[in-house]
């Protein structure tokens, strides 16, 4: 039984939130895929709470702040400099660029992938899904896939099957009976949630069971933290209330 979250972006209280839902469940491996900095107040300690993971993948802000961030919007990128600087002072400063640096951008076990964005561009392809009507986007991604891949990036979480449906969590009642068929698995956002729900959202494999969590954290305390610090667009706070 492994637990699989993704797409942090710096907000600590969530991240400790799901942490201690996971333990609470006696699930001692935990994946992560990626974003684990971004947007939110906490680079620093993020970093340090995900390096005790069993897996770590790069995402495209953490790539962002090892190198200059490309395609992002201008809060994005203000977000992702002063993320960059965060990094480059205090106590273990080498230690986490180290860290994000070897990060890979895919994990290939049997029958399984991992990965930030897709298949295709593990880094920076969006699946959202209304993607299911492009069908030669999707058979192109899945002819990469070999049962199930992994994923985070829109952060929006639901199950993609290979006959081109969208499954919520919602709508599988938050569990899902995978088959040997080929399904993506986008396991949404610990951080920065945006399918209309604040909590955090990531899954937990137990077998061919996948059972979708959502968790509460402290929104209004990581709010308060983007609003304090100029170089964090207040819209990077607000967002989180509504989960958008």
């Amino acid at each position: 039984m492994r637990a699989i979250i993704s797409d942090i972006h710096g907000n600590l209280e969530a991240l400790d939130a799901v942490l201690a839902d996971i333990n609470s469940q006696g699930i001692k491996e935990v994946y992560c895929l990626g974003d684990i900095v971004g947007y939110g107040p906490n680079p620093r300690e993020c970093i340090d709470r995900v390096m005790s993971c069993d897996l770590v993948i790069l995402g495209n802000h953490d790539q962002g702040a090892l190198f200059d961030p490309e395609g992002f919007n201008a809060g994005a990128e203000r977000a992702i400099f002063w993320t960059r600087q965060q990094l480059e002072t205090g106590e273990n400063s080498e230690r986490r660029w180290e860290f994000l640096g070897e990060l890979p951008r895919i994990r290939r076990e049997p029958g399984l992938l991992f990965v930030h964005g897709s298949a295709r561009n593990p880094l920076n392809e969006y699946v959202f899904p209304e993607d299911i009507y492009n069908q030669r986007k999707m058979e192109r991604i899945f002819g990469l896939v070999e049962r199930w891949c992994f994923q985070g990036h829109t952060h929006i979480p639901g199950i993609f099957s290979e006959d081109l449906n969208f499954m919520s969590p919602e709508e599988v009642n938050f569990e899902y009976r995978l088959t040997n068929t080929k399904h993506l698995i986008n396991v949404g956002s610990v951080g920065q949630p945006r399918n209309g729900v604040p909590d955090s959202s990531y899954v937990v494999l137990d077998g061919d069971k996948l059972t979708y969590r959502r968790v509460k954290y402290d929104v209004e305390k990581t709010i308060k933290k983007i609003y304090d610090i100029p170089e964090l667009d207040n819209f990077l706070g607000d967002r989180l209330r509504d989960g958008r």
